[in-house]
């Protein structure tokens, strides 16, 4: 059994535990050990479908692995990709434990360049990770599939568990790691959260914007996105301007999640969470427990958003425990 979440001295910080997330040395850890997951793996492009059947183009890193346990499909958090640190020593993680490997990249995220795709990428847009999913997973045709996802794609991995059945996506368990489940307290914990924090948002909001103009000359005109400072505010105007939905209410619930939802889930789900994350807050799991098809539900008291580092080594706690929850449930 995997311990309790209890992080080193010094490392007790939300804010620390936040960062780290982000930007821990994942690479070069795990190149000392002897690993450089992304020499094992190739860059695929899936052709799949958004809500109104257009065609869309998604990118997955497919890391195969000999006698291969099971298939893990990994989704990003909202601006990262294949190479998020959160995300890719999970993913070699699970390499060196024996498991393939498809890490997701979303539209406009990590590999899949803001080129590729003329629309833009927004939250609501299921169908197309959907099928993102059941293209990686025919890669690897007949290995048991888990998703796991960190923040927004926490969102989109649990996501898989309530409505994935609709597009034959029937995953073994769902993992969303620090999951976005109620989009609106997301914004509200950017605006009102460390200051840092939310630059770093404004930051890669920013650039997001300037890349996708760059890629489409002459389309694109975010002069008055640029001009504001306010999360929830520069959202209303990127959802009113760029999405198909008329208000920020009608978007926000396309992929609000609620505790209720979540314990009714059809297939099954785990939820790992931590009680300081400024970004995806308490409440917004208040009245989840584990039972039915929540296989699992923890929220420590302590690891920022994604964080989770136990010790000065840099460990991850998350980690180690998807990793028993993996094994869990083709045991079961």
């Amino acid at each position: 059994m995997v311990p309790s979440f209890s992080p080193a001295p010094g490392l007790r910080s939300a804010f620390l535990q936040s960062v780290l997330a982000s930007k821990r040395p994942v690479r070069w850890l795990w190149r000392r050990r002897g690993l450089d997951l992304n020499a094992l793996s190739s860059l695929r492009h899936f052709l799949v479908r958004d809500e109104s059947g257009a065609a869309v183009t998604l990118t997955g890193w497919h890391t195969p692995s000999a006698n291969a346990k099971a298939l893990v499909v990994l989704i990003h958090g909202w601006e990262g990709g294949q190479d998020s640190s959160y995300l890719y020593g999970l993913a070699c993680s699970l390499h060196r434990a024996g498991y393939a490997l498809v890490r997701l990249c979303m539209r406009d995220h990590g590999s899949t360049h803001h080129g590729l795709n003329e629309q833009m990428f927004h939250s609501a847009r299921l169908r197309e990770v959907a099928e993102g999913v059941l293209a990686a997973q025919a890669l690897e045709p007949g290995l048991p599939l888990f998703v796991v996802g960190f923040s927004l794609g926490g969102n989109f991995a649990l996501r898989m568990a309530l409505r994935g059945g609709e597009y034959g996506v029937n995953p073994r368990l769902s993992i969303g790691i620090s999951p976005a489940i109620n989009p609106r307290s997301t914004l509200i914990g950017i605006n009102e959260g460390p200051k840092l924090v939310n630059r770093y948002f404004l930051d890669k909001w920013r650039k997001t914007m300037d890349a996708k103009a760059a890629a489409f000359p002459g389309r694109y005109d975010f002069s008055r996105h640029r001009a504001i400072a306010d999360f929830t505010e520069i959202t209303r105007a990127f959802v009113e301007d760029h999405t198909e939905f008329e208000t920020l209410d009608h978007y926000l619930e396309q992929y609000t999640l609620t505790p209720a939802m979540l314990m009714a889930s059809p297939q099954p789900l785990a939820i790992l969470t931590a009680r300081d994350d400024s970004v995806c807050p308490p409440a917004d799991f208040e009245g989840l427990k584990a039972g039915g098809k929540v296989v699992a539900y923890a929220a420590t008291e302590r690891g920022g958003h994604c964080g989770f580092i136990e010790n000065w080594k840099l460990d991850s706690w998350a980690e180690a425990r998807v990793l028993e929850l993996l094994a869990q449930s083709l045991a079961s």
